[in-house]
């Protein structure tokens, strides 16, 4: 991850969570939730708001306490029965924040990705975002 302007009390809030930047502007039915009934984090193809990134969330320690306890345990869960979701922890998130939803959103311009280069007009401002890399390297199952 790389900072490239200001992150600020904007950023605030009991449940934090911020907008995925390569599925903004996606119509829900299209969102990459976990569609397997099998797993926990499973998202109905009628439910959910955004689609959201998991390298930023935050809030207040009983929101943030709760939130990953909960990921956690359904993890673990799946894991028990041999299932990882499509996204892996991300796609636990999501299961959440659809049932428990941020008390405050932030734009794709707080987790925008790299690999995307600059070329999203309505993105005026980049904060942060997260550097290309070899996810076969990082990840157990690429």
């Amino acid at each position: 991850m790389r900072f490239h302007g200001r992150v600020g009390p904007e950023a605030l809030g009991r449940l934090v969570a911020a907008i995925h930047p390569w599925f903004y502007w996606y119509p829900r039915n299209q969102y990459p939730y976990e569609r397997r009934t099998v797993s926990t984090a499973y998202v109905p193809l009628d439910q959910g708001d955004f689609y959201y990134q998991a390298n930023i969330f935050g809030g207040a320690l009983e929101d943030v306490h709760r939130l990953t306890k909960t990921c956690r345990e359904h993890l673990e869960v799946d894991k028990s029965v041999g299932v990882e979701a499509v996204w892996q922890e991300e796609s636990h998130l999501n299961w959440y924040l659809v049932k428990n939803k941020p008390t405050k959103l932030l734009s794709p311009e707080y987790v925008w990705d790299d690999a995307r280069g600059r070329e999203a007009k309505e993105i005026k401002l980049v904060r942060f975002s997260s550097v290309i890399k070899n996810k076969a390297e990082v990840r157990e199952n690429p």
